[in-house]
């Protein structure tokens, strides 16, 4: 699984997969959120228009110059461990970096498409174990992390 996953996204400089264990994932076969996520531009900051009652329409700057506003990026991750120990301990350390970064500042790379969102930590959502962590034997878990681009790349 190594030549599969990894290299894939690295975080600080550190591939996940090979570190945590933890690879992007989708919900269902064949979705492309993470992609979605990843490649979709950001909005626009309002043009400020005069509106004047005697004339029609709105008035703008000749030259309008076009900026970002922030954006969510929101990550479906999966975490894969050989044991619920090592599942345990990978799954703490992974929240503990995105959470902690570099003074709170992640900087993902994705090697693939050439891209590097740095971003910081905003939450994690919609948990999902995969298998049953109270047995022994390899565990796996789904989960959202949403990230917040302050100064969008796209």
């Amino acid at each position: 699984m190594d030549a599969i996953l990894g290299g894939k996204a690295l975080v600080n400089g550190t591939d996940i997969w090979t570190e945590y264990g933890v690879f992007l994932a989708e919900k269902r076969r064949g979705d492309r959120n993470n992609l979605k996520a990843i490649l979709s531009p950001a909005k626009t900051k309002t043009h400020v228009a005069v509106d004047i009652r005697e004339e029609n329409g709105e008035k703008y700057s000749a030259s309008l110059d076009v900026k970002n506003q922030a954006r969510d990026v929101k990550l479906c991750f999966a975490l894969y461990a050989d044991t619920r120990e090592k599942w345990l301990a990978q799954y703490k350390a992974f929240i503990t970096l995105l959470k902690q970064g570099d003074d709170g500042w992640l900087d993902i790379e994705f090697p693939d498409l050439d891209m590097t969102l740095r971003v910081f930590y905003k939450e994690a959502s919609d948990y999902e174990l995969l298998t049953y962590l109270w047995r022994e034997g390899k565990q796996a878990s789904r989960f959202y992390v949403t990230f917040r681009e302050p100064n969008p790349t796209i």
